[in-house]
């Protein structure tokens, strides 16, 4: 029987040739928001992989957006051209789809690398924004309360981001709501303390997410695929849940979303959790069950045996690795081996494959 994890996944108009994601991971080394030759050797040793999604780190929509002065953003012309300079080296090497996660830092934002100690910047800090002027951490600045022509410029940013990841040739976007940035601060209940149409009640917690959703969804080519990283639980009593979770995914999936990536907590220090193997994937199969949209599952998937078994029991329709990737970014080579399957190479690597030990090396047009 084939492997579950190497068939292929449709969204819309696209399609994943196999199920197995890179995550997004902050490199910390743009300049100006602009990705560099790191990036460009970063992903595109992904792409020579053939993992089927890429998903390029979160990339800030505003510079004020950004974690740190090291991360990316999709807001000036250098920024497009060095993404769109990424994506076509991506597609000349590899078969996988190039995504991107549009991303606000909120209140998380103005810190610097998190080797250089990941607090508050000593110099060059900017004002953060948040739904409530509660910062992250004692003795941070307090976050700026967004108004309404704050929130609008945020929406507009947003919007303005996606009609850049386009013109550089993403085939995918992904919006980050997750881990403590800005679309989950209005989310949770802990961040999100405001007394207007955007706090208080599930409803009006939820009802930013869902505008810039909608907004962005617009924006984008219908026949390419929008989706949404969701942190499901705060792991704190009181915080954001997942049967919270559910109702918002089912409201995102009536405007169009297309598949949740499911990740959890990061909003508040005092968040509980207990990681292991795959200790986030029963939120994924809670989501994916109750929800009824499609769902990334990550966390400590590190085996393929492992990844395999939870998408053949439905717990998830494909699977994303980061470290794991990171230590081994020919992941998607191995556990095409371990599984059985037959593995397309680029041809100058082909000599590398098991299945080829001790026979002539191969014409290109052989090994296609």
């Amino acid at each position: 029987m084939p492997a579950f994890l190497f068939t292929p996944l449709r969204l819309r108009e696209v399609e994943l040739p196999n199920r197995v994601i890179v995550a997004p991971m902050c490199q910390y080394m743009a300049q100006e928001g602009v990705p560099q030759d790191w990036h460009l050797v970063h992903l595109g040793q992904f792409a020579q992989a053939n993992f089927g999604l890429i998903i390029a780190e979160a990339t800030g929509v505003s510079a004020e957006g950004r974690i740190t002065p090291g991360c990316t953003g999709l807001y000036s012309d250098e920024a497009e051209a060095a993404f769109a300079r990424i994506n076509s080296f991506a597609r000349s090497v590899g078969t996988g789809l190039m995504g991107v996660q549009l991303s606000h830092a909120g209140r998380k934002a103005s810190t610097a690398a998190p080797w250089d100690g990941g607090s508050v910047l000593e110099s060059g800090a900017w004002q953060t924004v948040a739904p409530s002027n509660v910062p992250y951490l004692p003795g941070w600045p307090d976050p700026f309360a967004l108004d309404d022509s704050g929130l609008a410029q945020i929406k507009a940013d947003f919007v303005a981001a996606t009609r850049r990841a386009q013109r550089a040739g993403f085939d995918l976007v992904e919006l980050h709501a997750a881990h403590g940035y800005l679309l989950h601060e209005f989310l949770s209940p802990v961040t999100n303390q405001r007394t207007d149409a955007y706090g208080g009640s599930l409803e009006n917690r939820m009802r930013f997410v869902l505008e810039v959703f909608e907004a962005v969804r617009a924006e984008f080519p219908k026949e390419k695929p929008v989706i949404l990283r969701l942190s499901a639980t705060d792991w704190i009593d009181g915080g954001w849940n997942l049967d919270e979770s559910v109702i918002l995914s089912r409201e995102l999936k009536d405007l169009g979303c297309d598949m949740i990536h499911v990740s959890s907590g990061g909003l508040d220090q005092r968040q509980k959790i207990t990681p292991g193997a795959g200790y986030q994937v029963d939120l994924s199969h809670a989501i994916r069950t109750q929800a009824g949209l499609p769902t990334v599952a990550v966390g400590q998937i590190t085996q393929p045996i492992q990844a395999e078994t939870i998408l053949r029991t439905g717990q998830a329709d494909a699977v994303a690795l980061a470290r794991g990737a990171l230590w081994n970014p020919r992941w998607s080579w191995h556990a095409a081996a371990e599984l059985g399957e037959d593995l397309t190479l680029p041809a100058p690597y082909a000599r590398c494959n098991p299945a080829l030990r001790g026979k002539p090396f191969l014409t290109r047009k052989a090994m296609k």
